[in-house]
């Protein structure tokens, strides 16, 4: 395995994060995710390979991603201190509001069974709570060590700049991560957002670094449960299908060239781009070592630019808009 820092801070961690998105109850948010028993092989496979990297959040499967992770961990008596454990807040009552975020903590803390988190991310930018109130919020976190660092997940990169203005003028803490959405066949955040988290020497996390799958099979379609019933992957892929199709296409050439999986070409872009930790959601242990061994795969420039060449600009998915006359509208909200 190998490992990195996150953002401006000491903490280690592993160049690949493992999405508890998959871990939880059947049925309350996917009907793919895992039940206990599946989701704690991923988590003690991924373990047993160095990944010491954790993503999950307060609402995914109702909680039951972070009481699977937090029980899995326990199970395997894991010292705390050597898992870098990563939970989100926004999709909640109160969003980001002071009061929300205190809540929030205390119930994820308590079904990770841990006294702290290593990093904090809010899950997307709250139109209706002040800025100033919100990372004064979580800088009363970081103060009292309920959180190590704290991270932002999709927005557009002027909320971003904003947020992260606001908390350096006040001394508090700042954003060290960016959890957005970036791959082969989504790279919007190129134009502003990711610029922005270089400068600031913000480290990049993405989540769909495979794109729901697209980007580990040729055929745009598949026979799993997961590609026959996640409407919000449809959603994010399906309208650009026929632009797309090109690039998967090339990911395949690539991954035959090589002689590796197309998901590896894939995960070897994100570390080409800069990437700090790629998020990989896994349903099966084998997944995770062929994501470790794409480590080992290095592209040249020609490979880049070979497999970038055809993009074509994309509508936005991920961060929220907001419009006074609706309301906030809510573009995507899982990974």
């Amino acid at each position: 395995m190998q490992y990195t820092k996150l953002g401006n801070t000491d903490i280690e961690v592993s160049k690949i994060c493992i999405g508890a998105m998959s871990f939880g109850k059947p049925g309350t948010m996917h009907d793919w995710s895992l039940d206990y028993e599946d989701s704690e092989k991923v988590i003690k496979h991924a373990l047993s390979l160095g990944i010491n990297f954790f993503d999950t959040a307060n609402t995914y499967s109702k909680g039951t991603s972070e009481e699977y992770l937090g029980r899995a961990l326990k199970s395997d008596n894991v010292p705390r201190d050597q898992v870098v454990l990563a939970s989100k807040v926004y999709f909640n009552p109160g969003r980001l509001s002071k009061e929300a975020i205190n809540r929030e903590i205390e119930g994820s803390l308590k079904r990770l069974g841990t006294d702290y988190l290593d990093l904090y991310i809010i899950h997307r930018f709250d139109y209706d709570t002040p800025i100033e109130e919100t990372m004064s919020a979580l800088n009363e976190l970081v103060k009292s060590g309920k959180v190590r660092a704290i991270g932002a997940s999709a927005m557009y990169g002027y909320q971003f700049h904003n947020m992260q203005q606001v908390a350096k003028d006040h001394g508090w803490a700042q954003f060290q991560t960016m959890e957005n959405h970036y791959n082969l066949l989504y790279r919007e955040d190129e134009r502003e957002l990711i610029p922005i988290c270089k400068q600031m020497g913000v480290s990049l996390m993405p989540y769909s670094p495979l794109a729901a799958g697209h980007l580990s099979h040729r055929q745009w379609q598949v026979n799993t449960l997961r590609s026959q019933t996640d409407r919000v992957a449809m959603g994010k892929y399906d309208r650009a299908e026929s632009e797309d199709l090109g690039i998967v296409e090339r990911v395949d050439e690539l991954a035959k060239k090589y002689n590796v999986s197309m998901s590896q070409i894939a995960l070897a872009w994100q570390w080409a781009k800069g990437v700090m930790a790629p998020i990989v959601g896994s349903t099966k242990v084998s997944h995770l070592d062929e994501a470790v061994e794409a480590l080992s795969v290095k592209l040249t420039d020609e490979d880049v630019h070979y497999l970038e060449e055809l993009y074509v600009p994309h509508e936005i998915v991920g961060a929220i808009s907001h419009n006074p006359a609706q309301g906030t509208v809510l573009i995507d909200e899982k990974k």
